[in-house]
């Protein structure tokens, strides 16, 4: 296809819309208020019915002419096509003009999607035309005929049946062509086959319906005392719409009207007939030309809906960040404009139209409602600001519910409009208020809705009915003495129900609460495949049973995370593939986002913190995490002779260390326990979380635990994290009992180490050392200059130095380990809540 044609078939639909648009202004332009009051007061209810109705069943037979037509050009559509082709065609046709080129148009753009060529097209546009001119003549022809010109047209009887005559004779031509031309003819090098005599009489009787329904319809809206025959306004409509046709009006406007009027005045008064032919117009005319458009319009827009789509998804996409403000801009202005609309008198006609229409009740409670719902959505702006999705809903109803009012209040419809427009801005982008409150998340059960509604409505009915006798006055709001009790009962009742609601509204909007949850044993069980595969040993917290999990649909990772206020703090970093793991943490983001929270986490690595940063987190440096190759590591060497010597002292002074396998450390269990509740008895300390497991059966049975005995008799253990990737071991609880020497665990992290090498384990993790490596420079950030000096002169509060000093003998590797979190004014929040979750409490920061 020519990229020209291409260019035309796309433009087509737009230029015929706005023609059509165009013409709608132009036609209503036409009618003056008196002249409709005018016209539909001549005519009556019934008469313009039968006139619909006329025009209902011409526009169908209309459709005929297409079906005749693409008989004999040699095609075959189903008739819903040709149906719809066919009215939209003769709409655009009879109101636009040059029905050749205007409806011709219309059906080039339909019957080609549906592989007609253009010269198709042409084809069935001139059957069209001849059949249209068929049926004028033998209408026209046989009017004159039987008639005689009727007096209504200024014609003799005698010139008015020669010329019916002769009509009638050009017709007959046409039959005897039709039956004995058979071979094409050539006009203008295109080939025309003329019909067959069959389909010559179908043409004849399709168009002469066509006539004498269309003239129906202007004949059933006359008075029924006109004296206007059908078949003399026949000839009369025919000989009008000829006028019109040979004027190039557009619809043949003012034209058809000047023949008619100037033909029907001396029978019908003047006025009567500009207010039948208004309504003819509005009736045949308008109104269907109104539904062709949107038909078409329609049409088009279901042809390009994939395009549509994707283009009001991108709008969507772009416009959504910014509807929050947005709506909450919104329903400011809109409650402003309730509440001045309430503040302001109410136009003394519109009072006029209501004084009839609505009881003085239903106008003063619609005037306070107004107000109450302006004030609403003033209150309601703050909460759609923040995303919640009850704001979302009741902002809505309460639109609506405002447009109501206003014009029960004072038939503001200027007002009603704004609101409901407003309504329908906000309706696609219910997904942006994704937060759920309180009121909507942790709904109240049925009966205890049902129990606080009875108590309240019980209470009033009760006052009520104990002051039934006291006649009530306005004055006894502002009665205040001794003996009032109906006075107060009265306020009392208004105090508990407005604070009923103001309690009710600001349960609403609040934020709801998390709902986190310890993993259950399924959740467990999915996870510890994860665990023994996973990189890092850090994983193995998630079999504590103090932290949720969050894992992907596919089961290939997961992340565990605790809460503490707003703070959604993730242990590490997600566990598993890369991929996986940068979709989980936004999930994890976008989870805390909904509930109004700030997610953050909690020792990452160095490896991971492009994500971060994609993000949108701060990241801050929280200290140094020692890991020691395994692969090289032994005792000889000057490097390690402290080790060594610690190590062989040991073994002479009777002690050996063993690792229990899994399955063997139920029956170590109560042994173990003794020596945990016996360490904590002299640290004068309690067990700490999140980051670090405590003691608990469930827990030490998940792998490994190391023992180190004297003489035979256990005296310490530490659980070991050995993931089965063997890409890194370490150890969580430390316990040994009180009197133990100082090198103790010494000669257990050693000798675990030595172990690790033999069983194939690439590195050894000692842990992080908190506020070390930072850089105390003058242009450093403020957080890494207070991290050195807490590092320095902290060993108040934590023995920083010390650990630093300590893990050094094993000369191990540092890394750095970041809290990715919102930063700003989150911060404190944040650092307060990951505490309050290590230390299982604020109570726990400050204790020990």
């Amino acid at each position: 296809m020519p990229k020209a044609q291409r260019i035309l078939i796309t433009a087509l639909p737009l230029l015929l819309l706005s023609v059509a648009a165009y013409v709608l202004h132009r036609e209503l332009s036409h009618f003056r208020r008196e002249d409709v009051t005018e016209g539909l007061a001549a005519v009556t209810t019934g008469r313009i019915l039968l006139a619909l109705a006329f025009t209902v069943v011409n526009y169908l037979a209309l459709t005929l002419y297409d079906v005749l037509a693409l008989g004999h050009a040699g095609h075959r559509l189903p008739y819903a096509r040709v149906g719809f082709t066919s009215f939209v065609g003769y709409a655009f046709g009879h109101n636009l003009g040059a029905s050749f080129l205007s409806g011709g148009s219309v059906r080039y753009r339909l019957y080609s999607a549906w592989g007609l060529s253009a010269l198709d097209v042409a084809k069935v546009s001139a059957f069209n035309a001849l059949t249209f001119w068929l049926g004028l003549a033998a209408v026209t022809g046989t009017s004159l005929l039987v008639e005689g010109g009727g007096g209504v047209l200024p014609l003799s009887p005698l010139l008015a049946r020669g010329l019916g005559v002769a009509l009638w004779l050009l017709l007959a031509g046409y039959f005897a062509a039709c039956a004995l031309v058979r071979r094409p003819l050539r006009v203008r090098g295109l080939e025309w086959t003329l019909p067959t005599p069959a389909r010559a009489l179908a043409q004849l009787a399709v168009s002469c319906g066509d006539w004498v329904l269309a003239a129906s319809v202007l004949w059933v809206l006359l008075p029924s005392d006109s004296g206007v025959s059908l078949p003399s306004l026949t000839a009369l409509f025919a000989l009008a719409q000829l006028a019109g046709i040979a004027s190039q009006v557009p619809a043949g406007l003012g034209v058809f009207e000047t023949v008619m009027l100037s033909a029907l005045t001396p029978r019908v008064p003047a006025p009567q007939v500009v207010g039948v032919l208004l309504i003819y117009r509005l009736v045949y005319y308008l109104m269907p030309f109104t539904v062709a458009a949107l038909l078409l319009a329609g049409h088009e827009l279901l042809q390009r809906r994939h395009h549509l789509t994707r283009w009001a998804k991108a709008v969507h996409s772009s416009f959504a960040p910014v509807v929050p403000w947005a709506a909450s801009a919104v329903a400011f202005v809109a409650g402003a404009v309730l509440l001045f609309s309430g503040a302001t008198p109410a136009e003394a006609e519109r009072l006029a139209v209501l004084r009839r229409l609505v009881p003085l009740s239903l106008l003063e409670v619609s005037h306070l409602l107004g107000s109450l719902v302006g004030l609403a959505l003033l209150l309601l702006a703050r909460g759609l600001q923040r995303r919640l999705d009850a704001a979302y809903v009741l902002t809505q109803v309460l639109l609506v519910a405002g447009a109501v009012f206003s014009v029960v209040k004072g038939v503001d419809y200027e007002e009603a409009s704004l609101l409901l427009v407003l309504a329908a801005a906000l309706a696609p982008f219910h997904q942006q208020f994704y937060r759920h409150t309180s009121l909507f998340a942790e709904a109240f059960s049925p009966g205890w809705l049902l129990a606080t509604v009875a108590v309240v409505g019980a209470s009033v009915w009760l006052g009520f009915f104990s002051y039934r006798h006291v006649d009530y006055s306005h004055d006894l709001w502002w009665r205040f003495t001794f003996s009032g009790d109906a006075p107060r009962f009265l306020r009392a009742s208004v105090g508990v129900l407005g604070a009923t609601a103001l309690f009710g509204l600001a349960a609403l909007l609040r934020p709801a609460g998390p709902r986190t949850h310890p993993p259950t044993p399924e959740e467990l069980q999915r996870v510890r495949p994860l665990v023994a595969s996973a990189s890092e040993s850090m994983a193995s917290l998630a079999l504590v049973g103090d932290k949720s999990l969050l894992l992907n649909e596919e089961g290939s990772a997961f992340l565990m995370y605790g809460v503490s206020g707003r703070a959604w703090v993730s242990m590490g970093d997600p566990v598993g593939p890369d991929e996986a793991a940068t979709e989980l943490a936004w999930r994890f983001r976008e989870l805390a986002d909904r509930h109004h929270g700030w997610a953050c986490f909690y020792q990452v690595g160095p490896g991971a913190l492009p994500r971060y940063l994609d993000l949108g987190l701060t990241l801050l440096k929280l200290g140094e995490e020692a890991t020691v190759p395994l692969a090289d590591f032994c005792l000889e060497g000057p490097e390690r002779r402290g080790l060594r010597h610690g190590v062989r002292r040991m073994e002479r002074e009777g002690w050996t260390f063993e690792v229990k396998p899994r399955e063997a450390v139920p029956e170590w269990m109560p042994r173990l326990q003794a020596i945990s509740d016996a360490w904590l008895a002299e640290k004068h300390t309690r067990e700490k979380g999140f980051s670090l497991g405590w003691f608990s059966p469930r827990y030490l049975e998940q792998g490994p635990v190391a023992v180190v005995f004297k003489d035979g008799v256990l005296t310490g253990f530490a659980n070991v994290w050995a993931p089965d990737t063997k890409e890194e071991l370490s150890v969580d609880l430390m316990r040994y009992v009180p009197g133990s020497p100082h090198g103790a665990m010494d000669y257990l992290f050693t000798s675990l180490m030595l172990w690790g090498r033999e069983q194939g384990f690439r590195r050894f993790n000692l842990g992080m050392a908190p506020f070390s490596g930072f850089e105390e420079r003058t242009l450093a950030p403020v957080w890494n200059r207070l991290g050195a000096l807490v590092f320095r002169h902290g060993e108040h509060f934590y023995n920083f130095q010390g650990l630093r000093q300590y893990k050094e003998k094993f000369r191990p590797e540092w890394a750095p380990r970041y809290l990715a979190s919102p930063g700003g004014l989150a911060l404190p929040g944040v650092l307060t809540g990951v505490a309050s979750l290590v230390s299982r409490g604020l109570g726990g920061v400050v204790a020990r």
